[in-house]
């Protein structure tokens, strides 16, 4: 998908949401686990639920890999059901790959050309060789991270060198060589705050890919307030707070409810910075 398709959606919808398909076994609820695939059936519920008001589904991939083969046979029915379905949805394999070069390769084959997906998030910590593979994909794009929000992000991406530069600062700084703002988007927590600032400074036209609103405390206004841009430039992204909102028989319900309320809060301040 290409950077004007995602922004006209976005404008479409008065949304950038991202809701996060992370079905942990253990919390689906109790009807779900008879059925043939239970992680498949909850998935497809949840799409049906929320796609109206979501511009983007996120699968994160410990969640399927965990149940083995029938794990990565939900991941894959889950990506043709989006597919056949909500073509216009914009598909992340959250999977934080990044190995060396022939490695990645083989990666970026699996999640571009095998499942035809939009995007993978990718580490850097290896550099350019091992991102690079990913690159070159017409439509793809690599969603880099860069500044987290987990307690121990501070051991690394805050790092200063000797001239101040924190180090997510140097991710940002350096992968910008290797690709435009239409293949390569990042990953910045919104509990991270006015620090949104900081990388607006540096990559002021990326779109970032927000974890961390909803279950995780970080705050929609502020991610708005610091990191938007003339086209959005947004994906916020929730999961535990949408698809978890109930385990019951109405969990499909409860979670429309929840992806409503956050769009309902994105289009108002989508159109209070005229998008």
């Amino acid at each position: 998908m290409k950077r004007q398709e995602l922004v006209q959606q976005i404008k479409r919808k008065g949304s950038f949401l991202c809701v996060g398909l992370d079905p942990d076994i253990k919390k689906l609820p109790v009807h779900l686990l008879d059925d043939e695939n239970p992680i498949y059936s909850f998935n497809r519920a949840i799409i049906d639920a929320t796609a109206q008001y979501a511009v983007a589904f996120k699968p994160n991939l410990a969640f399927y890999e965990a149940q083995g083969l029938k794990g990565w046979e939900a991941f894959e029915l889950t990506v043709k059901y989006i597919k056949e379905n909500y073509p216009e949805i914009f598909i992340i394999a959250d999977a934080k790959r990044g190995d060396i070069g022939n490695t990645s390769r083989l990666y970026a084959r699996s999640f571009f050309e095998h499942l035809d997906l939009d995007a993978v998030t990718v580490a850097p910590y290896m550099g350019s060789d091992s991102v690079s593979p990913f690159l070159g994909y017409e439509g793809k794009w690599v969603i880099l991270l860069a500044l987290t929000s987990n307690p121990g992000s501070a051991d690394f991406q805050m790092i200063e060198d000797i001239k101040g530069q924190r180090l997510f600062e140097r991710v940002l700084e350096t992968s910008r060589e290797w690709a435009s703002s239409e293949e390569m988007m990042y990953v910045v927590g919104a509990t991270r705050g006015q620090l949104l600032e900081d990388v607006r400074r540096i990559v002021p036209d990326s779109f970032l890919l927000v974890p961390g609103v909803g279950a995780q405390g970080g705050s929609l206004e502020e991610v708005v307030r610091y990191g938007i841009t003339p086209d959005c430039g947004l994906l916020v992204n929730s999961s535990r707070g949408i698809i978890f909102a109930s385990n019951g028989i109405d969990f499909a319900d409860a979670a429309a409810e929840e992806a409503r309320k956050l769009r309902d809060q994105m289009a108002l301040l989508l159109e209070e910075h005229g998008i």
